[in-house]
Parts: C-alpha cells; structure tokens; sequence
C-alpha cells in the first residue's frame, strides 16, 4: 500500500460501513510481556485497560522490569486476573499458579528464571526501566533503556490497536511466517476488510466502539517480540524483517483513551 493511499481526503475516505469494521478480539496483559487473556468483553478506563499491565516482574539486581525482549522465557508463563479481586494469576511453564505478590510469588518466580526477581505493582513503581535491542534481529547487539511512564507498565501509550487487513498484509509480504495476532499483542484487535496497515489513517480520528471512545496517536514501534518463540509460535526474525522492509518496523496504532466504557468483542467500530 502506497502512503498516498492512507492520506487520502476526508471526503474520499471510506465509511466505517464500507470497512467492515467491528471487533474481532479482546486481550489484556496483566503482568508485563507474560501471555495474556482473550476476554469476550474489556472495561476501558481513562488510563488503559482495567487490569492490563498493571504489574511486573523486577530484576532484584538492577531495578530494571524484566521484559520478554531481555528475558524470552517470559512469554512461556501466562497471566489472568483472579475472579475474586484484582490481583494477578501467573501460571508458570509447569503449571504451578502463583496468586498476587508477595515471598511465596517471589521465590518461585526467582527459581524459574535462575535469579532474583519479585512481582511488582506499577501503581507502587516509580516511572519504570526497561530495555530493548538495538538491533532487533539480533540480541548480542546493543542494549537500550528507556523509562515507562508511570502508572502502567506500558511501553508508550496505553491501548495498542491493531486491525486484521495489517495481519494480512504481513503474510502476504511474509507468507511463510505466522502472523498470528500473539505476537503483536494488542488490547484490540478491529476487523477491516482489505488488506495493509489501513490503522495507520486513523490517526488523530475518533474511533467509538461499545461505550468507548479512543484515539489512535501514532504508529506502534516495533521490537524483536514480535521475533519471539512462544506456545505455538517459533521463533521467527523475518516477522520484523518483513515490518522492517515494508512499514518501516511499525505496526498497530498506539492509542489513548476519550472516553471510558466498555467494549465487547463483536462491536461495530466507527469511524469519525
């Protein structure tokens, strides 16, 4: 797809109506780059996603939240919300289950990953480090930190969008890959019918949704997790590869939220 083709005029956009638009899946994050949940349904609040990476898994040694980026085997551990309140429930590759923080929680997570390591809630956290490759095909090369911002821990912005047309486009550039909607990790994933990063001209535009109002800002950065291995998945560099050389390693719209409410999968999604 030509740049062009996604600056089009208003009057020449396409209506919601002609997209096809309306949502497809549902995912929140509880415990920063573990696996998360598909949920038939997500309460959007004013700062993200009720419940998505509200908590993280601290590097004892240097402060730093580990992320899937450094510490791959993350992603081989999931996370759910309890039924019974807000705190997190990490399974571990095993299948042992670890509820909310504290020694016990600590202690396991410290002997899976071989170091010292505690659950941490961002709401406790000041702004938070982590760290991502420079190049991201390749993790001997340089490390970088940068800061997340406070309150969640989110890499930018706190609701990724993603649409199924972007999906398609990947594979047809990449056919042998498997762009399974996993590896990119957004909060909501839009059916559009087409193919391409048709998100990536709906910046700055108002897209309403169940009660809900959200504002795509900008075009997602990506890293190497979207190269990652997990349950399903192998690893797979020509995923970025393909991001890299065709969309500039971009993918998915980084977005903030308008208005709260709720949002179920199967809702039509306008436009303005």
């Amino acid at each position: 797809m030509r740049d062009s083709d996604l600056r089009a005029p208003t009057s020449d956009r396409p209506s919601s109506a002609a997209l096809g638009l309306r949502i497809a899946q549902l995912w929140r994050y509880p415990v920063k780059s573990l696996l998360g949940e598909r949920l038939p349904m997500l309460r959007v609040v004013g700062d993200g996603v009720d419940g998505d990476r509200m908590w993280g898994i601290q590097d004892r040694s240097d402060g730093r939240i580990l992320t899937a980026r450094r510490e791959p085997r993350l992603l081989f551990a999931s996370s759910r919300v309890a039924q019974d309140g807000d705190l997190p429930v990490i399974t571990l590759p095993d299948g042992q289950e670890l509820k909310g923080p504290g020694p016990a929680t600590d202690a396991a997570l410290s002997t899976w990953l071989a170091k010292p390591v505690a659950l941490v809630a961002a709401a406790e956290s000041d702004a938070a480090r982590a760290e991502y490759f420079a190049d991201a095909t390749d993790d001997s090369s340089r490390a970088i930190e940068w800061t997340m911002p406070k309150g969640r821990f989110v890499d930018a912005f706190p609701v990724l969008v993603m649409t199924t047309a972007g999906l398609r486009g990947g594979a047809a550039a990449h056919s042998a890959g498997t762009w399974d909607v996993r590896r990119f990790r957004p909060n909501v994933l839009i059916h559009v019918d087409g193919e391409g990063w048709l998100e990536d001209a709906w910046a700055e535009r108002l897209l309403s949704v169940g009660s809900a109002q959200l504002v795509p800002r900008r075009r997602c950065i990506r890293c190497t997790m979207v190269n990652r291995a997990q349950p399903g998945l192998e690893r797979d560099v020509n995923i970025y590869k393909t991001l890299h050389r065709t969309h500039g390693g971009e993918a998915g719209m980084w977005t903030q939220v308008v208005q709260p409410g709720v949002v179920s999968e199967g809702d039509s999604v306008q436009l303005a």
